[in-house]
């Protein structure tokens, strides 16, 4: 097989474990939401409760990421992570009990940090291993992919199938899905060299520098789960609406299929972190839209900004990430997300809490804004750190 095709093939195995184990194991729950709210019964509160403990499981695996170096371990568990996504997706449509759904939701937080975190780090591992350009895009638009895959295919099963058949659909989606992610990805390589016998050298930021980038990504953190959780629910509740936050839900995932491949393209002519930047002031406009301005036009502008910026933002952290430490990229991958998971368990909490007061999920948006323009100028005092930084290197 050539390099071209080996390389689509490794980035291939990703997309698909991103549209399992993100896609439907964590995200099939936004869309689907609503329906189980209508036919089994899932109080406001308890929906803000199941997202927090799949958060509080995407941030264990985070933990569990950011300790390890051993390539061959997180392959061994990535592979763990893809099976468990469909044994994850399974249990929602077995019982109508709220513990087996907490257990269902924080193995599915586990098992998507296992795709985001360890399969994002093998492969970025491998690209540079193979002297590919280190970029993520096409690996991520299966996240993409996923959300809109989701949204798409309740608004059709809601028609005919009720909230437990449409899991179970999932779950033999999930199994079909599971076959390219573990047969496609290429087996970890510990060398210290390059194909072409150049040396792997891991080249890590400041101290101060990871800090203030740790708790930028904690605003992107909270700026991005309350729409990513709540949002089928926010647009079904505004004047108008009823009915149409599945259509957002999946403008979110058609916004987000080839994002990351343009912000690939915007970093290389404006630099990563000016990217970031950007990426984070349309971020806060599209998550404002649906409240600030109202209406279905408003929601699908801001549905198509969110979807098209927070996955980007994701994935230029990530490939940050890796050229910092190429040859254990998923080290620093698992630091920053713990900080970007901490933000996923508090603020669905928070948001819960808003909407059990006020009897809707809107005030979360604002929360979320808040949270990312506080984190713009955070990434704004980054970029000042790193050309003082720079300068000094060139003294």
């Amino acid at each position: 097989m050539n390099p071209q095709a080996e390389r689509i093939k490794a980035l291939s195995a990703g997309v698909f474990s991103l549209i399992l184990a993100v896609g439907i194991a964590r995200f099939a729950y936004t869309p689907l939401l609503t329906v189980m709210q209508q036919q089994a019964g899932l109080g406001i509160s308890a929906a803000g409760w199941l997202a927090t403990f799949n958060y509080a499981g995407y941030l264990s695996g985070a933990l569990i990421a950011s300790q390890i170096n051993d390539l061959h371990l997180k392959d061994k568990l990535y592979r763990t992570g893809m099976i468990l996504a469909v044994v994850s997706t399974i249990m929602m449509g077995l019982s109508s009990n709220l513990v087996i759904w907490i257990i269902s939701r924080y193995l599915a937080g586990l098992c998507s940090a296992a795709a985001m975190l360890l399969g994002t780090g093998l492969i970025l591992n491998w690209l540079i291993r193979h002297n590919h350009r280190s970029e993520l895009g096409i690996h991520f638009s299966g996240l993409g992919l996923g959300i809109a895959g989701c949204a798409a295919a309740v608004a059709l099963m809601s028609q005919s199938l009720d909230w437990r058949q449409q899991w179970f659909v999932f779950s033999a989606i999930g199994c079909v899905l599971l076959i390219p992610a573990l047969r496609w990805l290429p087996a970890p390589d510990s060398s210290a060299l390059t194909t072409s016998g150049k040396a792997m050298e891991d080249n890590p930021p400041s101290a101060l520098f990871l800090k203030i980038f740790m708790a930028a990504y904690f605003c992107a953190g909270v700026g991005y789960v309350v729409s990513a959780t709540f949002i089928v629910a926010i647009v079904d509740r505004l004047p108008g609406l009823a009915g149409k936050g599945t259509l957002v839900f999946f403008a979110i995932g058609i916004a987000a299929a080839p994002a990351c491949i343009i912000w690939d393209l915007v970093a290389r002519k404006v630099g990563d972190l000016n990217a970031l930047l950007l990426a984070a002031i349309l971020q806060t406009a599209g998550i404002l839209l649906p409240v600030a301005v109202g209406g279905l036009n408003a929601a699908i502008a801001g549905a198509l900004l969110f979807g098209g910026t927070f996955i980007g933002m994701v994935s230029l952290v990530l490939s940050m990430a890796g050229r910092y430490y190429p040859t254990r990229p998923a080290k620093m991958m698992g630091k920053m997300t713990i900080s970007y998971g901490v933000a996923q368990i508090i603020a669905p909490a928070i948001t819960a809490w808003f909407a059990a007061h006020q009897g809707g999920y809107a005030s979360g948006l604002y929360l979320a804004a808040g949270a990312m323009i506080f984190g713009v100028g955070l990434l704004f005092a980054l970029k000042a750190l790193e050309n003082r930084e720079l300068r000094q290197l060139a003294d």
